[in-house]
């Protein structure tokens, strides 16, 4: 059991090349075994899907493009399943190559079979996802978040899986927390992760999808963001410094009588050092006039 594990912290290379998780290794008559990797036809309709594949979004495009080129050339690179049934198979890694090659009308395909419980299932489709493929940022994020929730892995313990650093896994994983409409513009390439990680560092969901809304219309760089970001930082310190002000019973009453005089919302800020804002609130021109008048006789 602990090779195993060893030849899974070494990477998804190791572990398909390790004769402990090959089943299609036979032992000869004279006790020798055949070499490691042997590849078998397997017919399409008895292989199923990965339940834990971390890519769920595949273009269409690139689909029949892919399907295209196997209809004429073949699947040339096999897929990797595990045996769970009586000619039945489960999909580990080569998802897209699987679809392809039904969207081409494949009957049979080359494949490995392999040994793998859930929990090798899970890390092997994540770190073959990562290797060949372009998953976006939020399917890696989602599928660091599986590795954790899942099979109760740390952060730390994330990151040497699938060989990043903690603070790379940490950054993916804070993306989870944009709204969905940023999500989907993450997943869609309409905005880089440079874009997203700053976003992340606004607290407020609504001045998330503002400052998102910006980036599409002007075409914001990621820095001309971060410094947007900065800004809305600054004014939220400040915002609370003067928010956190109690005011006097008689600056209270001060402010009735005056809400009364103008017939207008007021409001003061202050800070500690007695620094602030006084506010009148008007809808109209028409009111601003009727405000102006009031206080020049």
């Amino acid at each position: 059991m602990n090779n195993k594990r060893n030849a899974l912290g070494k990477g998804l290379g190791a572990l398909l090349t390790s004769p402990e998780t090959d089943i299609t290794t036979r032992n000869s008559t004279s006790g020798d075994s055949s070499v490691v990797g042997s590849i078998s036809e397997l017919h399409v309709a008895q292989i199923e899907a990965n339940p834990f594949q971390p890519r769920t979004y595949f273009e269409e495009e690139a689909l029949r493009e892919l399907a295209e080129s196997i209809q004429e050339m073949g699947l040339i690179q096999p897929v990797t399943v595990r045996k769970i049934g009586y000619d039945k198979y489960q999909l580990i890694s080569g998802e897209r190559r699987f679809r392809a090659s039904q969207m081409a009308g494949l009957i049979t395909i080359p494949a490995y079979i392999r040994i793998a419980n859930d929990q090798a299932m899970l890390e092997m489709a994540l770190v073959e996802n990562i290797q060949r493929e372009e998953l976006d940022s939020i399917e890696i994020g989602l599928a660091y978040q599986r590795l954790i929730e899942e099979l109760k892995l740390t952060q730390e313990e994330v990151s040497e899986k699938v060989a990043k650093k903690r603070s790379t896994v940490a950054n993916y994983l804070r993306l989870l927390k944009l709204p969905p409409e940023i999500q989907m513009g993450i997943r869609e390439r309409k905005i880089t992760m440079g874009h997203a990680r700053a976003l992340v560092g606004i607290d407020d969901a609504k001045q998330q999808l503002s400052l998102y809304n910006q980036i599409l219309s002007s075409e914001m760089s990621v820095r001309q963001v971060e410094d947007a970001t900065r800004k809305n930082k600054s004014s939220d310190v400040g915002a609370s410094r003067t928010s956190k002000m109690v005011l006097p019973a008689e600056l209270k009453a001060a402010i009735q009588k005056l809400n009364k005089r103008l017939e207008a919302s007021v409001d003061i800020k202050s800070d500690k050092d007695g620094k602030g804002q006084l506010n009148i609130r008007f809808n109209s021109s028409e009111e601003l006039a009727n405000l102006l008048n009031k206080l020049i006789p």
